[in-house]
């Protein structure tokens, strides 16, 4: 497939170009409340809210009690505001990238100019968030790489 190419985007108007359709139609239907939840958001506000507002509204539909954050350090205020702005809503927990401070060393990892290069551990925070047994997980500016092995490892959902 190469969608991006497509100029006429028949798909568009319910045109078929694939031959998973049916599968994927039935995987949906496994899904269907979060796909309920999906079309109502877009039906709704699509362009109106901002993507926390809409996560939100898509965690409360969703019934979720516990919400994670996976954040990496060079945007901890920002994660502090989102921590802040969703525990209105949820119990939240956060994990910062360098949590169990891995040295560099460890695993012949290379290192920056600063003094105390210690390596981000998204498997660390995808497995304190599952201890916490959060609903989901929400990425906050992970690094390349960091972001699939917290995603691999996250036992709940995970948006970005």
């Amino acid at each position: 497939m190469k969608c991006a190419l497509c100029e006429k985007k028949d798909c568009e108007t319910g045109k078929d170009c694939t031959a998973i359709k049916e599968k994927a139609k039935a995987e949906l239907g496994k899904n269907l409340k979060s796909i309920k939840i999906s079309a109502h958001l877009e039906a709704k506000y699509y362009m109106k809210l901002t993507r926390l507002e809409e996560l939100i509204l898509y965690a409360k539909d969703m019934e979720y009690k516990k919400v994670g954050i996976a954040f990496c350090i060079g945007l901890e205020s920002e994660a502090e505001q989102i921590h802040k702005i969703l525990s209105k809503h949820f119990d939240v927990h956060s994990v910062c990238c360098k949590v169990c401070g891995i040295d560099k060393s460890d695993f012949d990892l290379e290192r920056t100019d600063e003094k105390d290069d210690i390596a981000c551990n998204p498997i660390g925070q995808a497995m304190i968030l599952n201890e916490a047994k959060t609903d989901m997980n929400i990425i906050l500016g992970l690094c390349m790489g960091h972001d699939i092995l917290f995603t691999k490892y996250s036992k709940a959902p995970v948006t970005t």
